[in-house]
């Protein structure tokens, strides 16, 4: 009996808030610019890890997180993650700061508490209704997502060298790319583009 009565309570707390969270929804919109409240953090980050089958969270990174393996993982992440985490996991990013849910801070405790496992199938498999897509090869054997867990656990530890290495791989804007063509043109003997004209009326 008493266990009928906790789980009513359960369901009519969490009726509760979903209705709150409605109202609050129906007065102020839903922007992704707005923080979201304590309770709605609560219930996402809940939602994220009961995604997360269960044989996922003991398992424990196959690969050796070597220097080589590092290097290679700090070159995937510098040119498939960053543009939403961040070279140093922070998630600072244009994208990062107008995504909803925000891209967690990588190097934050609650991350980086997160088993091996845990963090693989979220590279793997994405999580549903935010930004973060599927990445890698179908199966528990894809040697690039675990090499991305090897540099998930490396990056409260980045040092600004490694961070001036990975700006390079970044992937880079049109007008970045323009830019980079114009001087290599300049370079090879290309006459320098002419200065814009400007008619005056």
């Amino acid at each position: 009996m008493r266990a009928l009565a906790i789980a009513v309570g359960l369901i009519l707390a969490i009726a509760g808030g979903i209705a709150a969270f409605l109202a609050a929804v129906a007065q102020g919109g839903f922007s992704t610019r707005e923080r979201p409240g304590a309770a709605e953090a609560f219930v996402a980050a809940a939602v994220r890890d009961w995604s997360i089958p269960k044989r996922y969270r003991s398992m424990v990174n196959p690969v050796a997180c070597s220097d080589s393996v590092l290097d290679e993982a700090r070159a995937h992440w510098a040119d498939h993650c960053a543009t939403c985490h961040a070279n140093k996991g922070g998630g600072d990013t244009m994208f990062g700061r107008a995504m909803y849910p925000k891209p967690p801070d990588m190097r934050a405790p609650a991350t980086q508490r997160q088993s091996d496992g845990a963090l693989y199938y979220t590279i793997k498999s994405g999580v549903r209704l935010s930004g973060m897509p599927a990445f890698g090869e179908p199966g528990d054997n894809d040697a690039d997502s675990w090499k991305l867990v090897c540099f998930v656990r490396h990056l409260p530890r980045i040092d600004a060298e490694e961070e001036r290495r990975m700006k390079s791989l970044n992937p880079k804007t049109p007008d970045e790319l323009e830019e980079e063509q114009e001087e290599e043109r300049f370079l090879n003997g290309g006459a320098a583009p002419p200065p814009a004209e400007h008619h005056h009326h």
